[in-house]
This record gives C-alpha cells, sequence and structure tokens, in this order.
C-alpha cells in the first residue's frame, strides 16, 4: 500500500505559539508526519472520520465503558441521597456535612486513582495494570450495596457510603489516564480526535441511562412504596440504582484483561532515550522507525533492531548482556516537564480541567438548585411522587444538553479542531451561567429549561470534551500523553506516549480536585453569600478556562511521539557540534 502524501501538520514553535510547518521534504520520501500504527489502525479508510469501523468500535466499547461507568457512578449520588432521606432520616435533610462526603467521596477517591493508575501505566505498561482499575469499581460497587443501614446508625450508614464510593472512586478515577492512553496509543492520527470524543460521550450516556434506571426502578416499587405506604421499601430501590452498574463492568472486564499491549507503546519502550548516558536516541533508531512508517502497513509490524549490536528488541550492555527496555522513570517525566515548552502545555491542561470541574460538578451534583427553578424539585406529594419528580427532573436536564453536545463535538472535532472548541465552549458557558446568575429569580420555568440545556450544551461541547480529547504528539522513539472532555481530549493527544498516561492523570486529579472544592463548598456558599453570587464564581472559572486554552497547541493532526523524536534528535545535533 502506497504511502500518503506529506502533509501541513501543526507544530509549536521554541516560543510556544502555534505555527503551521509545510514539509516540501519528508523525513522519508513519501512518508507522512506520524509513527506507525496497529494494523488496523494503519487500514486504508477514505470515509468521515466518525464513520467506525467494526475494529474501532470493539475498542469503543472496551474503553468506553469506564467513562459510562464514571457519570452514571458520580451523577446517580444525587438521587440516592435524596432517597436516603427517606431511609435514615424519615424524609428529613441529610447532615450537611454527611451529605458533602457522600457525594464528594468519588472524586476524592479519583484523584488518587488517577495519578496512581497513571504512572502505574507508564512504568509497567498498559497490559499489565489495564483492567485493575474496573475489578476495583466491581469490589466497591458491591460494597455500596451491601451498607447495612439496618445495623447501622443513620450517620454510620452514612459513613460507610462515603467510604466505600471513595473506594470506588480510585477505580473510576484510575479508568480516566488507562482507557484515554489505550484509545490514544492504537487511533489513527486522521481518527484521533473523533474516537477519544466517542469514548467520552459515554459519560452522557451514563447520566441518562443513571436517570432512566431510577425511573424504571421506582416504577416498580410504585405500589409497594405509594398505594401500600411502605416508604421504607426504598431502601431497596437506591441498591439497585447503584447495583445495576455492574452489569457492564463484568461485561467489559474480560476483555480489558485479555487487551495487549499495542505496538505503538511497545516501541516507545523498546526505543526508550538512553538520556543517562548518551542523553539522546541513537541516530540509528531513529531512521529504522522513520523506515518503518514507510512500509506496507498490511504486514504486521516486526520488532526492530536498536543497532548491529542489539537483539530481539533489547540493548545489549558492554559485556554482551542483554538489558530489559527501560521503563519510564518518574526522574524522566520530571525531566520531560522541566522545559517549559513542556511544563507549559501541563499547567495548561491542569489548569483547564480545574477551572472547568469546578463551574461543571457545582452545577451537575446540585441538580436540587435547578429542579427547584424548573419545578421538579419534588417538595410535595407523598415520597413516591416527591422521588418521582426529581427523577423526570433529571431526565431533562440530561437529555436536553448533556448527551447533544457530545455528539456535535463528534461530529466537528476533526473540522474545527480542539483548540476553537474548547475556548468557545468555555465563553459560551460564561455566556449562560451569567444570564442564569443575573436572572436567577425572575427568568420563567421555560427561560430556565432552555438556558440551562444550552449551558449543558456548551459544556459538553467544548471544554468537558476537550480536556480529555484533545491529541497526544506521539513520539517514533520517546512517548507523550494529553488532556477531560475538551479539557479531558487534550491530555489524551498532546502529551508523548511515553508520559501520556502519567501526564493525563495528573491532568485528570487536577480536575477532580476543582469538582471536591466545587462539591464540598456549593451548598455552604448558597446559604452564605446566595446561589446567584456562586454562578458568578463559576463565570469567573470559565473566563479563567478560556485564558488558559491559550497555552495550549492545536492538536488536530500532530503526532507528539514524532515531535519528541525530532526533539531529541535535534538536542544530539547540538551536542556532536
Amino acid at each position: 500500500m502506497a504511502a500518503a502524501p506529506p502533509q501541513a501538520t501543526p507544530r509549536t514553535s521554541t516560543q510556544g505559539s502555534p505555527t503551521v510547518e509545510k514539509h516540501t521534504t519528508p523525513l522519508v520520501s513519501g512518508t507522512p508526519r506520524r509513527a506507525a500504527l496497529e494494523d488496523f489502525e494503519n487500514e486504508s479508510d477514505s470515509r468521515p472520520p466518525f464513520i467506525l469501523t467494526r475494529t474501532e468500535l470493539k475498542l469503543l466499547g472496551i474503553a468506553g465503558v469506564g467513562f459510562f461507568l464514571d457519570a452514571y457512578d458520580l451523577f446517580i449520588i444525587n438521587p440516592v441521597t435524596t432517597m436516603l432521606q427517606y431511609r435514615l432520616y424519615g424524609g428529613q435533610k441529610l447532615p450537611s456535612g454527611l451529605e458533602g462526603f457522600v457525594k464528594a467521596a468519588a472524586n476524592i477517591g479519583s484523584v488518587i486513582g488517577q495519578f496512581a493508575f497513571g504512572f502505574a501505566a507508564d512504568q509497567f505498561g498498559r497490559k499489565a495494570v489495564y483492567g485493575k482499575e474496573l475489578m476495583i469499581i466491581i469490589f466497591a460497587t458491591i460494597m455500596c450495596i451491601s451498607d447495612p443501614t439496618g445495623d447501622l446508625s443513620p450517620s454510620g450508614a452514612l459513613i460507610w457510603l462515603g467510604v466505600f464510593r471513595i473506594v470506588l472512586g480510585i477505580g473510576v478515577g484510575g479508568d480516566y489516564p488507562m482507557s484515554a492512553s489505550i484509545a490514544s496509543d492504537r487511533a489513527n492520527l486522521r481518527k484521533r480526535g473523533t474516537m477519544l470524543a466517542y469514548i467520552f460521550a459515554n459519560q452522557g450516556w451514563g447520566s441518562l441511562v443513571g436517570s432512566l434506571v431510577t425511573i424504571i426502578t421506582l416504577a416498580a416499587y410504585k405500589n409497594a412504596m405509594d398505594k401500600k405506604g411502605e416508604t421504607s421499601k426504598v431502601d431497596g430501590v437506591w441498591r439497585i440504582v447503584i447495583g445495576v452498574s455492574l452489569i457492564p463492568a463484568f461485561g467489559t472486564l474480560y476483555q480489558r484483561l485479555r487487551l495487549q499491549e499495542s505496538t505503538r507503546f511497545l516501541n516507545t519502550r523498546k526505543l526508550a532515550p538512553r538520556t543517562d548516558v548518551e542523553g539522546s536516541v541513537p541516530t540509528d533508531a531513529l531512521n529504522k522507525e522513520k523506515q518503518n512508517t514507510a512500509s506496507d502497513v498490511s504486514e504486521k509490524p516486526k520488532p526492530e533492531k536498536l543497532s548491529s549490536d542489539s537483539e530481539n528488541g533489547t540493548r545489549l550492555g558492554a559485556a554482551g548482556q542483554p538489558k530489559k527496555p527501560r521503563r519510564a522513570a518518574f526522574k524522566d517525566f520530571l525531566r520531560y516537564f522541566s522545559e517549559w515548552r513542556h511544563a507549559k502545555i501541563l499547567i495548561g491542561t491542569c489548569a483547564c480541567w480545574f477551572f472547568l470541574d469546578i463551574a461543571f460538578y457545582g452545577i451537575n451534583l446540585n441538580q436540587n438548585v435547578v429542579l427547584q427553578q424548573i419545578g421538579f424539585a419534588g417538595t410535595t406529594g407523598t415520597p413516591w411522587e416527591r422521588l418521582w419528580k426529581v427523577s423526570v427532573g433529571n431526565i431533562i436536564i440530561t437529555a436536553l444538553g448533556f448527551v447533544p453536545g457530545y455528539y456535535v463535538s463528534v461530529l466537528t472535532t476533526e473540522i474545527l479542531g480542539r483548540k476553537w472548541i474548547q475556548i468557545q465552549g468555555f465563553i459560551m458557558a460564561a455566556l449562560f451561567l451569567s444570564i442564569l446568575a443575573g436572572k436567577f429569580h425572575s427568568l420563567s420555568k421555560a427561560g430556565f429549561v432552555v438556558c440551562f440545556a444550552f449551558l449543558q450544551f456548551f459544556f459538553n461541547f467544548g471544554a468537558n470534551t476537550m480536556t480529555y480529547v484533545s491529541p497526544t504528539r506521539s513520539a517514533v522513539v520517546g512517548g507523550g500523553r494529553d488532556v477531560d472532555s475538551w479539557c479531558e481530549c487534550y491530555p489524551a493527544e498532546v502529551f508523548p506516549t511515553k508520559y501520556r498516561a502519567t501526564a493525563h492523570g495528573v491532568s485528570a486529579a487536577s480536575g477532580k480536585a476543582g469538582a471536591i472544592i466545587s462539591s464540598l463548598a456549593f451548598n455552604s456558599l448558597s446559604n452564605k453569600i446566595g446561589t446567584p453570587s456562586v454562578l458568578w464564581i463559576f463565570v469567573g472559572c470559565c473566563f479563567a478556562g478560556a485564558v488558559f486554552t491559550l497555552l495550549l497547541p492545536e492538536v488536530k493532526g500532530r503526532d507528539p511521539d514524532l515531535v519528541l523524536a525530532e526533539e531529541q534528535q535535534e538536542a544530539e545535533s547540538r551536542r556532536t557540534l
């Protein structure tokens, strides 16, 4: 199969400003600027990027379930805490401190999981780690639904639930860098952003399915709870609602445990730069990898020898003894990001995700405020009727803006580019938050619903998708990483494979730190300064996110691994002069 012609490739100058560099002389004659991919990723496909192949659909199912569970488990806690009011406190509100702890618990665990699994994926390999985060999710979910509410005090039952939701969060958080890296390592450069957007769009489905499961379960319990007055039966409702998430988790576990390491990641380990000795990548290794990109992609990539002294993909020491491929040590990570051109990208992804999640989770973990404004607060009627109204309101909120925003991102990411989508998403979210804040007490119900729907739409057709989807630089000889929804897309695409999972974990953990702050502080701040004032704080966070996006390069069509390899070759050339 003939190689594609050279393309104009986005590149960042030494000052960090994005420029487009046309390569009149390609690295290898007739070879595009991208690293070797898996067989199925190299398949020639002239169809639009949003049309997926059978293999890509399978990858979407394996990696996407983590984000489905992320949204399902994080947002289902809203109706669950309302149900626990009737099971534990006779319909009265939960203690504010314990309610905040239960709602924030999963996000607290996510910070731990994102750091730990991100580093482990780069250090030990994706295959060695992938699937373990899903085991943690399964274990924690089982422990949550085993909460002995009849044997513990009300506060004890909430503490039990909160503690195991922290464990749940570790698994959910670990899935962020793992699934993003798994998908980005295997994605075709032309479709990488679209593939990541598809995977992250499962968050919208997770929220929607959570609302549907709640309504269906409540409908099944209507006779017992509403007609017979057995309100305590709500104890079964919330356990079923949480427990349903075990179905997709168990359904995907086997496939995750069997998933093999990607060729791209194996190459970054096999061709790891010897910066601790020579300080650069061997030139012959770089040239061999370039030749690999020009080879017939219909053939399975074969292990390349690093030099005349290497065998079977391992380096030989002075005594001729084989050495194992180097792992991505944390000191290498620190060395790489000690350079401002790399550090500013990590700062940008972390800051964007942090400010996004303050606003995004501040709104979505406290939807009772929105439900009150649109008449679905569930403040009147029997306990069952109140819970039913809250559940219907949640579906309205999810269906209007959540899911549509994700799929507009899927359709436009390869056309508009990640950076533009993220900036406009932040600005438009700030606009609609401003309307809600300024007209909070005077907007009609219809006006509030429309405004909130547009807010959710631009959260998801914008920063919430791009922080996850943005492209990484994939290195021929090194590795890299990217950034949560647009904030999430960026870490998965903008960093080299070698550092991708760790950098993505750091970026995602920064976002969850914002979510924790928001979920813990929202209620107390609302009581002190009023909900409209809190919404103005969210407006400021959105504008701050737009500003920090300026630190990020456009990653559409950019291969971070190849950029890293060129940087290393340039450094070696300077040293030899």
